[in-house]
């Protein structure tokens, strides 16, 4: 199996969206570029976004927060894919699921993008949906009517911490990840969960 080269997370830049549900991929890779100890993310003109890379034993891997808005997200991913020629099967995008409680946080791979407009667009611009997705439960509002609302707001105290909580439980497996075991990953992390 393949090890994960890029490490993407999703969200909206500026400090109006910072604390908003949909950056959950964003605090994600914050917290992997720290315990990767990975130099800090700075902006990169070229790929649309900061990154940072990092040397571990297998091989470099890059962290990468696009600066586009999230509907636009495939541009920046698609920009260093192509440049550092890494595959669809080894990027890994972290972002925030509707379908799942906070507290959740599952691996997948490939799949649709469930109206999800990053994912939206980054299939569109990698030419396939087979990257890896790591899935940050947010909980769901109730109603379809209010979904851009809800994403677009703070989590209320108790979810934030059920959030970092499964970004903890998500960030022990990385390595395991990283490495190319991702079957190993997905089994420590869905069964450490229940």
């Amino acid at each position: 199996m393949s090890a994960i080269r890029l490490i993407v997370g999703l969200g909206n830049p500026g400090a109006d969206y910072e604390k908003t549900r949909h950056n959950a991929g964003f605090w994600f890779v914050d917290e992997a570029a720290w315990q990767l100890k990975a130099p800090q993310l700075g902006p990169e003109g070229k790929f649309f976004g900061e990154a940072s890379r990092v040397r571990l034993a297998h091989g470099d891997v890059w962290l990468l927060k696009p600066s586009t808005f999230m509907n636009l997200s495939g541009q920046s991913v698609g920009a260093l894919a192509r440049f550092y020629k890494i595959a669809p099967e080894e990027v890994l995008v972290v972002h925030d699921e509707l379908d799942l409680a906070p507290g959740v946080a599952r691996f997948k791979q490939g799949g649709g993008h469930g109206g999800h407009n990053g994912l939206k667009d980054i299939i569109a611009k990698l030419g396939s949906p087979n990257f890896w997705r790591l899935r940050l439960g947010i909980g769901h509002p109730g109603d379809r009517a209010e979904v851009v609302n809800f994403v677009l707001k703070k989590p209320r105290a108790e979810e934030q911490q059920a959030i970092d909580d499964a970004m903890c439980a998500a960030l022990t497996v990385l390595p395991q990840a990283l490495g190319g075991d991702m079957a190993g990953a997905m089994q420590a992390l869905h069964t450490a969960a229940k």
